[in-house]
């Protein structure tokens, strides 16, 4: 079931927003060559306690989970585009990393990701990331009152294929409230003009996620972590955003690198 936010409910919610936005900050100003994902999940674990939030990855165990989530934030490398679990992995030069975090702070959550490089940038690499963000941003736009759900869909699949890239719509963005997962399903591919009007109050979270070759994956054994079906690298990116009378409206801002 579709449950509109009131105003009120919003503004909490980007509250949260914020905090994401700022984990996501530090972690991206700590990710360097050498460092381990382990260190990143456990910079973001001081984070959270810090604020006195709580981390709604940690423990998470769905159906198709091998085990319950082991850490805070799904860190995927290069040819993994969703759920990365911490791992030794320490970070190489070149590599392109994902990072995706949500919280729940107040009563509220908000989800996040994004891409970049550490070290050394390779153009490829920021094409991908770039085109990524660009359809982030156009799905966002597309998230008007009196729209509808395909109208996002199409906006996000128009720019991954115009770029060449592969997409799967088996995951997608997601409504966001009280709990991580709600209701609608945000698909990445679909038809304009098709699927739940969009209305006022409706907050969900935006998540492209392209390849750089084929629209295959496949899931590591440990059940999580997804993979590009022919090694080549990926890019996520994702905002939580609210559907309002004005338009839509980004709940969780990018914050500024400190470098």
């Amino acid at each position: 079931m579709v449950e509109l936010k009131s105003h009120e409910e919003i503004e909490r919610i980007r509250v949260a927003g914020g905090f994401v936005a700022s984990v996501l900050a530090g972690v991206r100003e700590k990710a360097a060559v050498g460092v381990s994902l382990l260190e990143l999940d456990a910079h973001a674990h001081a984070m959270i306690d810090a604020a006195g939030a709580h981390s709604v990855y940690l423990g998470y165990h769905p159906s198709f989970g091998a085990m319950p989530y082991p850490g805070v934030l799904c860190t995927s490398v290069n040819d993994a585009a969703l759920h990365g679990l911490p791992s030794s992995y320490v970070l190489a030069d070149g590599d392109l990393l994902s990072i995706d975090f949500a919280a729940e702070l107040g009563g509220w959550v908000a989800d996040s990701a994004l891409s970049f490089q550490v070290g050394t940038p390779d153009a490829e690499s920021a094409r991908l990331i770039d085109v990524t963000e660009r359809a982030l941003a156009a799905g966002i736009a597309a998230a008007k009152p009196g729209a509808r759900m395909g109208d996002i869909s199409s906006a996000i699949g128009q720019i991954g294929r115009d770029a060449g890239f592969g997409i799967n719509a088996d995951f997608g963005g997601h409504g966001v409230g009280r709990t991580m997962h709600e209701d609608p399903h945000v698909p990445n591919l679909g038809r304009a003009g098709r699927g739940l009007p969009l209305r006022p109050g409706l907050v969900i979270a935006i998540e492209p996620w392209f390849m750089a070759g084929g629209d295959g994956y496949h899931i590591d054994p440990d059940g999580w972590t997804i993979r590009s079906a022919d090694g080549s690298r990926t890019a996520h990116a994702e905002h939580t955003i609210a559907v309002t009378e004005d338009g839509p409206v980004i709940l969780t801002p990018r914050v500024p690198s400190a470098s």
